[in-house]
């Protein structure tokens, strides 16, 4: 288990800043956050940090034959590191999936048992890494925390070392602190190597930023603790009852997981982004109001752009883009979307999830774009939003059994609109989600932004952090871990 987050805060975070900001030597300032990442990722797991010192280790010694290679030397490096990347995923992230499938598919394997069979894969793993013995199994496999983020991040490098689109790293503790660098470490946002290589190497930190960065982590905080935690107890009651919630009730616990695991993601992300800050770094935005969109086209340019962006450069693109016809494009995007579904996780819900969204996506460039356009605004927005709802139900429900009656019971008035007891609890969240529907819109950044230079408005500021940060802390305090959705991922 990563650090508690009342543990991060209170110690690890503190006892690291003050460490970084002691040392004036920038390359020393570079080693304690490596040795730091390194040692936050390890304190609950420590097997898994073997993995990922493999993965930078590899990773740069292939950056390193390249900038050597010249040919068919560059792109056999560039090969096997792509194929290590991908088959270390695979069999850490991907083999349940596997197991599962072929049971499902191959009568004789019915009657295995699964978890067994995955046990003997990781016991022939651990006569090539003995450090696995020690790791307990569970059914669902060995997955490290953060692996498909860490993993995307080292292959930009080599992808774009083989480009010539950035400079091969020689320092191996430099680039260790890219792929291990622990405020985005464990979800995201993907960060590439040659947007912050200036940055690793000549950052310079300012009272303003740590400032701007404290601001935005504890918004990010107040995001996770204060918004989406309590999202997820609405529709985890409302998910239990949903045969008898009425149509309403089942929509509304809908949009409860929507807006859950919006603040839960863009929370992370904010908080990742304010940590960069507090210590020099300026990651790109990762979500930029995705339910404001008025089309799935729109809403993928919103949200978890840092992974739009690494499958359009590193997927999309060399398959051959737009640039081959309609009918390839169509293709090209279909891979695409199978594989955003799949990078989620182990399960084929995952993997419908994606080609769900693909396939509106493909729809609007081939002739649903050009109709919506002609819709009023409240349409084109009312139909994005129906389109992403069904979609989160999609993604939460890994067993398909119980995502179809679920659907039903959206459009099934045999149990009314709504019951009492269903309404009884949206009642009692009421206040919390119209707040959350508000705050999931630009509109108090707008806001926000007009007061820009008046003194009142800066000590407001203060004030709301100080309230968030002190609400989240009595949350935290009370409620103990609070995973985020994104850390299986």
């Amino acid at each position: 288990m990563i650090f508690s987050s009342l543990l991060f805060l209170s110690i690890f975070l503190v006892a690291v800043l003050v460490l970084y900001y002691l040392i004036p030597n920038r390359t020393y300032r570079n080693i304690v956050l490596c040795v730091a990442s390194l040692f936050f990722y390890a304190w609950g797991e420590p097997v898994c940090v073997i993995i990922m010192v493999f993965s930078i280790l590899m990773n740069y010694a292939a950056g390193m034959v390249m900038g050597r290679a010249k040919g068919a030397g560059r792109k056999a490096a560039l090969v096997v590191a792509v194929v290590l990347n991908l088959l270390m995923l695979g069999v850490f992230k991907y083999t349940p999936l596997v197991f599962d499938t072929l049971k499902s598919i191959i009568p004789s394997m019915k009657g295995m048992a699964t978890p067994v069979a995955k046990q003997e894969l990781y016991k022939a793993l651990s006569g090539i890494i003995p450090q696995l013995k020690n790791v307990k199994i569970t059914a669902e496999g060995m997955l490290p925390i953060g692996i498909s983020f860490y993993t995307f991040q080292a292959m930009s490098y080599v992808i774009d070392v083989y480009r010539g689109d950035t400079a091969v790293q020689k320092n191996p503790m430099l680039f260790g602190t890219y792929v291990a660098l622990f405020p985005q470490l464990i979800a995201g946002p993907i960060v590439r190597y040659k947007d912050i290589e200036d940055q690793l190497l000549g950052r310079h930190e300012s009272v303003s930023q740590i400032s701007s960065g404290v601001k935005l982590f504890t918004i990010g905080l107040a995001k996770k603790i204060l918004i989406a935690n309590q999202m997820a107890v609405l529709w985890g009651s409302l998910r239990s009852s949903s045969a008898t919630n009425g149509v309403v009730g089942s929509w509304v616990g809908i949009m409860a997981y929507t807006l859950q695991i919006y603040f839960d993601f863009g929370g992370y992300s904010d908080m990742a982004i304010g940590l960069g800050r507090m210590f020099g770094f300026e990651f790109l935005k990762n979500f930029d109001y995705p339910y404001i969109s008025q089309s799935m086209t729109e809403f993928w340019r919103r949200w978890h752009i840092s992974l739009g962006t690494w499958f359009r450069e590193y997927v999309y693109i060399p398959l051959g883009g737009n640039r081959k016809g309609k009918g390839r494009q169509i293709f090209n995007l279909a891979v695409v979307w199978a594989l955003t579904g799949l990078w989620h996780g182990a399960s084929w819900n995952f993997v419908l999830w994606g080609l769900w969204h693909g396939l509106f996506v493909v729809l609007e460039k081939i002739f649903l774009g050009k109709w919506l356009k002609k819709w009023p605004r409240v349409f084109r927005h009312l139909y994005s939003i129906v389109i992403f709802m069904l979609g989160w139900a999609i993604f939460d429900f890994t067993d398909l059994s119980e995502l179809f009656p679920y659907l039903g019971s959206l459009v099934n008035f045999s149990a009314g609109l709504v019951s009492h007891d269903s309404l009884a609890i949206i009642l009692s969240y009421l206040p919390l989600i119209i707040a959350a529907i508000v705050a999931s819109t630009p509109l108090f950044a707008s806001l926000r932004h007009k007061l820009d230079g008046k003194a009142w408005a800066e000590y407001a500021d203060i004030g709301f952090i100080l309230i968030a940060l002190t609400l989240c802390i009595a949350s935290l305090v009370s409620s103990g871990y609070n995973p985020f959705i994104y850390f299986r991922f």
